[in-house]
């Protein structure tokens, strides 16, 4: 998950005791929900839920699963169990393949990053990484290209590549470790004074009322505080920052070290499947809460936190059922999982996928791609996060995407989708996100987003074009769930007729202060907007053809395959 990763962390944590503790959450408090507010009756640039919602107040809705590709979801979470998909013909917890689709206790969805011994994969390697080392005794030292074939100078380039980010990137993270590492090494003995002397679980909205008995626990309330407001998560608790921010250098970390040391095969050690046999695809098991699910759990309920309960926060739609996949792990995801995750969730009868992960490179494309084909043959429309580098995407690598490799022509149910802020969080393009005239088709609120977050039954501010995406995901359930005749391609035509050219001069991203034309940034050159995208479908005659559903035919039973010890 290295491009799309949840934006979380500040280039620099300011570690002075100078903070101004006082300083609060007005402001935080009316940013909460803004992504769904209407510009010319709240003053924020959302995307007019209540309007789009009003618009459809007479019309019924049908249930939609949206699966959720991601770290995984908080299954327990107040604001999100009601939303939960529950596969119905599976009995939880008596290790039998109920439904017969190969996949045993898949309740709630399904993890790729598990094994059969319940053990699951937290961190993982980057793609770059993993290429650099698996190709440099090939192509180490003077190549001349001129005696490759056409495969081996793709394989050489893709080697170049790799080895330009990991040299440059392992630079920029060994001077991050070396800032970071006295922060990493005062948190968890900080974090344990506070819970000792101020109480066991605290937020960093709570540590503001905490005075300070003497140096030690000043000290320890700055370490803390600097990181709550350095993650921008002031309403998490003290466990998720302390978790949140270990995860972070220890990512460094590994980065630090990737032009030196050859990456553990973290996912290898327990998954156990036989990765380059696409045919071994029943790997994995039930759990996909797991132990990382900041990520999922935050995109989950920017889709569909239950609406109107009066507790939380509310989701863009409100008749959808979240379908968990666990395959991004903190690191890169690998292409198997990925395309494995899309099959799951197409054929246990998910409409929308929402994908908040990407990377620079993907070596299996090729089975991407045909999952890709695969949920457009089905009617199932992806819906992608564009990055966050604040690079073009035209000349910028960034996977998945909806370019075929063999073909050269695009999937027709592939929406990419960059983050918008609003003048009030910094600034109407995100600075972060990746952007293209050609690649990135529409953008969408993905600064500062208030949604789920895992432990307690809490809530924080996350911000990222993983933010974005499940907002364009959330979007694209709703237009179905009234007009559930619209087809994948249909569905997008809404949304990106219904997105709103802001004819306004913005920061162009990744830069200081470069001024450009925002249309310039996307396809359509503009915002989403919920009520213009459900008045199109409006006009609409739906095309989606009316499946029947086959009782399913037993699946091939996974091989139990014997490996050597030692």
């Amino acid at each position: 998950m290295q491009l799309n990763k949840v934006l979380l962390v500040s280039s620099v944590f300011a570690l002075s005791s100078a903070f101004t503790f006082a300083q609060t959450s007005v402001k935080e408090d009316q940013l909460k929900g803004w992504h769904l507010k209407d510009q010319a009756a709240d003053g924020f640039y959302g995307i007019s839920m209540d309007k789009a919602f009003e618009f459809v107040k007479n019309r019924k809705s049908t249930t939609v699963i949206v699966a959720v590709i991601d770290s995984g979801v908080d299954t327990l979470h107040e604001d999100l169990k009601p939303v939960l998909w529950r596969n119905p013909k599976e009995i939880p917890g008596n290790g039998i393949d109920d439904d017969k689709n190969g996949y045993v206790d898949d309740i709630y969805g399904w993890n790729f990053l598990g094994g059969k011994d319940g053990r699951n994969v937290k961190e993982d390697s980057y793609e770059a990484a993993r290429l650099y080392h698996a190709l440099r005794s090939k192509y180490k030292g003077d190549v001349d290209e001129s005696k490759l074939s056409p495969v081996e100078k793709e394989e050489y380039r893709i080697f170049k590549k790799a080895q330009g980010d990991i040299e440059h990137g392992s630079t920029e993270a060994q001077q991050q470790v070396l800032f970071l590492r006295g922060l990493y090494n005062k948190t968890v003995p900080s974090d344990s004074i506070l819970k000792l002397r101020f109480k066991p679980e605290y937020t960093g909205n709570d540590l503001v009322s905490f005075k300070p008995a003497n140096s030690k626990e000043a000290d320890a309330k700055s370490t803390m505080f600097s990181l709550f407001k350095g993650f921008d998560m002031m309403d998490a608790t003290n466990t998720t920052i302390v978790e949140e921010f270990g995860s972070y250098y220890k990512g460094q970390e590994k980065k630090a070290e990737a032009s030196i040391s050859a990456p553990k095969d973290y996912r290898g050690e327990i998954v156990k499947d036989s990765y380059y046999d696409f045919n071994d695809r029943f790997y994995g098991n039930g759990d996909v809460m797991a132990s990382t699910p900041f990520h999922g759990t935050h995109v989950s309920g920017i889709i569909a936190a239950a609406r109107n309960n009066g507790i939380g926060v509310d989701g863009v739609a409100n008749n959808v059922r979240i379908m968990s996949i666990r395959a991004v792990p903190d690191g890169d995801e690998h292409d198997k999982d990925i395309a494995l995750a899309i099959r799951y969730a197409v054929d246990n009868g998910a409409k929308i996928i929402n994908m908040s992960f990407g990377k620079s490179f993907s070596p299996q494309k090729k089975w991407i791609d045909d999952a890709v084909r695969y949920a457009q043959s089905k009617g199932v429309l992806l819906v992608h996060a564009a990055g966050n580098d604040g690079k073009n995407v035209d000349s910028t690598e960034n996977y998945p995407n909806p370019n075929f490799a063999d073909t050269k022509t695009k999937a027709t149910n592939f929406l990419t989708v960059g983050a918008s802020g609003d003048p009030k969080t910094g600034g109407l393009a995100a600075d972060f996100s990746n952007y293209g005239k050609n690649e990135v088709d529409v953008f969408a609120p993905g600064v500062k987003i208030y949604s789920t977050i895992p432990g307690g039954n809490t809530y924080g501010f996350a911000q990222g074009t993983s933010m974005a995406s499940p907002v364009v995901a959330g979007l694209a359930a709703f237009i179905l769930s009234y007009y559930p005749d619209l087809t994948p391609e249909q569905l997008k035509y809404c949304i990106e007729k219904g997105a709103l050219n802001p004819n306004m001069q913005v920061t162009k991203p990744g830069t200081e202060n470069e001024k450009e034309d925002f249309a310039n940034f996307s396809r359509t050159g503009g915002l989403i907007n919920a009520y213009e995208a459900v008045k199109v479908a409006a006009t609409l005659k739906g095309e989606r053809k009316q499946e029947t559903k086959p009782t399913p035919k037993p699946q091939p039973k996974p091989k139990v395959k014997k490996t050597k010890k030692g």
